[in-house]
């Protein structure tokens, strides 16, 4: 993705790779957190959650576990694998449930919680 394009423009780009839904579609999302906008970084994070992949889920633990990160792209992160909900993001979220920024640890908190609730049978959920 160009860093130097508009950002309507790279949105309407990670939007559209959203609609495609191809495993192409999520590398290519992956591959965008090069970027040098959070607020990019944020919305790639937004919507592979959404695509509910588990391709995504090493680039995402990436994201989370990486200190120099900005903290909502972190928190995202954390949400989107709770939205993919594969337990195994269980234990990189548990490492961050005490993190001192509270966007990281309660949003690990909220990504286990969904990680419990779709690991119960239908019969037992809310």
């Amino acid at each position: 993705m160009d860093d130097q394009a508009r950002m309507f423009e790279r949105m309407r780009a990670v939007f559209a790779l959203r609609n495609d839904g191809s495993n192409a579609a999520v590398d290519a999302l992956c591959d965008a957190f090069v970027s040098t906008s959070a607020l990019l970084r944020h919305e790639l994070a937004y919507v592979l959650g959404q695509m509910q992949n588990t391709r995504a889920l090493p680039t995402l633990w990436e994201r989370l576990e990486d200190e120099e990160e900005h903290v909502m792209v972190r928190h995202e992160a954390a949400e989107a694998m709770g939205a993919i909900g594969d337990p195994s993001s269980r234990t990189v979220l548990e490492r961050f449930l005490t993190h001192p920024a509270p966007e990281v640890s309660e949003s690990c908190e909220v990504a286990l919680d969904l990680l419990d609730w779709c690991e119960r049978s239908e019969w037992e959920r809310d």
